[in-house]
């Protein structure tokens, strides 16, 4: 018996919350279920500051409305690459958790 279709996706998203980004990833492979659970917000949002929306608005207006329409994946992602720099630069203002 596949140990995800005995948990509810919501089980699944809490338990995978307390993993990795990468554990998060991997997980997603095991089947369609904990995909959806590994890729749900309720994970995700676990792995992004406390701030992030305060963070976000204080981007710039052209890419903070793009920001707001990202799944909490996505946006995790986009600030691996693309971190919101302020004060000239000298810090970064997304930490995220690696």
């Amino acid at each position: 018996m596949d140990i995800s279709e005995v948990f509810p996706e919501e089980c699944l998203a809490h338990i995978i919350s307390y993993t990795s980004p990468r554990d998060a990833c991997r997980s997603a492979l095991v089947s369609r279920n904990f995909q959806i659970a590994a890729d749900s917000d309720a994970v995700w949002k676990g792995f992004l500051p406390p701030n992030y929306a305060e963070i976000i608005s204080s981007a710039p207006a052209s890419s903070s409305s793009k920001l707001a329409d990202l799944s909490k994946k996505e946006l995790y992602f986009h600030h691996c690459n693309n971190p919101i720099l302020i004060n000239d630069g000298i810090m970064v203002r997304m930490i995220l958790h690696l």
